[in-house]
């Protein structure tokens, strides 16, 4: 699936999957006055925003349980756009297959390889004798059941999707843990303004020149200055991917950092000012608010 052609006179955002993921539903939280643009890959939501026919993308870049989605972390690498908003969104499992299939007459289970290991636990509760097989998103897992008529077949995803594809939630709720969130980013071809009046988060990513043995240095940087560093996540350096050092070789790494704080406070120019002086390479990608609304909703979770 590839995006469409766009009415000129709404603003679109693309998401990756089809009608009833929760990338659609992040986007109608973050975006809700856009048209959606479903797309069949993650890149090609970059790519729809980058040749003009969406206005943003939304895009998964971590969840409370599964970790990081290291492919959205290269992507951001490789594309040019910048992370202009981010949303948090509580993902609520559900067990559905066709109408009249019975439990104990499923045989597989397809769902994307997150959300299979999110209710792995629930799945042996539920006693089921059944092979779990991944598929490319969960929603795409419940279209391809209605699709082809699976009677042998579950699916796990939201409610809507079981709405959408008329199957029956056989469980509900059934995700091994309730604090269950995802985060998505909001990309744009455009930065917007950093502010000092209201929380802000940046992103940024850089490699080292000297390498790994200079991460404590560069990252005091943050702690002088008392920024909130909330994540920092290390992918290979595909540029530079081996560093020889005497007679030993390395692994080379590009660090993807998120901070508390916005480009429009001086304390945070001061910092990436200091942290330019450790680094090969430096971008920002993106001085946008934060989700207080949904982080306190995860506290309270």
């Amino acid at each position: 699936m590839s995006p469409a052609p766009k009415d000129a006179q709404k603003p679109y955002v693309a998401y990756q999957g089809v009608a009833g993921a929760y990338s659609e539903a992040a986007a109608a939280k973050a975006c809700p006055n856009f048209e959606t643009i479903p797309c069949d890959q993650f890149e090609t939501a970059f790519q729809s925003v980058e040749n003009r026919i969406a206005d943003l993308a939304i895009l998964p870049i971590e969840n409370s349980l599964g970790g990081s989605i290291h492919r959205n972390y290269d992507l951001l690498l490789r594309h040019n756009l910048h992370i202009i908003g981010e949303v948090l969104l509580p993902v609520h499992h559900c067990l559905m297959a066709l109408p009249g299939v019975r439990l104990e007459s499923v045989r597989r289970v397809i769902s994307h390889p997150q959300a299979l290991a999110q209710c792995e636990q629930t799945l042996t509760k539920l006693g089921l004798n059944a092979a779990c097989e991944a598929f490319d998103d969960t929603a795409g897992a419940a279209e391809q059941i209605s699709l082809y008529n699976l009677q042998d077949t579950a699916a796990i995803a939201s409610a809507r999707a079981a709405k959408i594809y008329n199957l029956e939630i056989l469980a509900n709720g059934i995700q091994d843990d309730s604090r269950n969130f995802t985060r998505f980013v909001v990309l744009s071809r455009d930065p917007v303004d950093p502010r000092a009046d209201r929380p802000f988060k940046t992103s940024v990513v850089f490699a080292l020149e000297n390498g790994t043995s200079s991460l404590f240095k560069a990252l005091s940087a943050f702690e002088a200055r008392k920024i909130n560093l909330s994540k920092i996540e290390s992918r290979p350096h595909k540029n530079f991917p081996i560093r020889l050092v005497e007679t030993v070789k390395r692994f080379e790494y590009v660090f993807f950092a998120e901070f508390e704080a916005s480009m429009a406070e001086v304390r945070t120019q001061e910092a990436m000012a200091e942290l330019k002086e450790y680094s090969s390479f430096f971008r920002v990608l993106g001085c946008y608010p934060m989700d207080i609304a949904s982080e306190s909703a995860s506290n309270e979770g």
